[in-house]
């Protein structure tokens, strides 16, 4: 699944194409759902700009960050962006053996599993838990 296919889904709202000023990485956690980790210059910046819900029940968090356009033009400037939650974002960095993606596309969605299709026994909090404590490969 592409990130076409979570904006149909309403998963995702793509708002336009920029990268990250400082250096974000941008990983993968459990069900190949895409995290961007609030630990900068961990990685390289990270392209995108989509708006991922979640932030109420501690999947993630809206804070500022600086993003400037790919293909030039306008000035950095500031915007809110969705993080994975500092209570696991180091462990899903180290879980990810320190390497980020430079963007989340088709390639690094395969595997993708909708929500619908997750486990339900497990709320995502518990199931990102599982995932970063998980010392086998995503």
């Amino acid at each position: 699944m592409g990130v076409e296919d979570l904006i149909k889904s309403e998963d995702a709202v793509l708002y336009g194409v920029y990268r990250t000023v400082e250096h974000y990485p941008l990983v993968c956690g459990p069900y190949r759902v895409p995290f961007l980790l609030n630990l900068p210059d961990a990685a390289g910046g990270c392209p995108g700009s989509t708006n991922w819900r979640g932030t109420s029940r501690g999947h993630y968090e809206r804070l500022p960050i600086k993003v400037e356009p790919i293909n030039g033009g306008d000035a950095a400037f500031g915007v809110e962006a969705y993080y994975g939650h500092r209570s696991y974002a180091t462990e899903m960095w180290k879980r990810s053996g320190k390497r980020g993606y430079g963007v989340y596309g088709e390639k690094e969605a395969k595997g993708y599993v909708k929500r619908k299709d997750r486990p339900q026994n497990m709320n995502f909090l518990e199931q990102i838990n599982v995932f970063v404590s998980s010392c086998s490969d995503n």
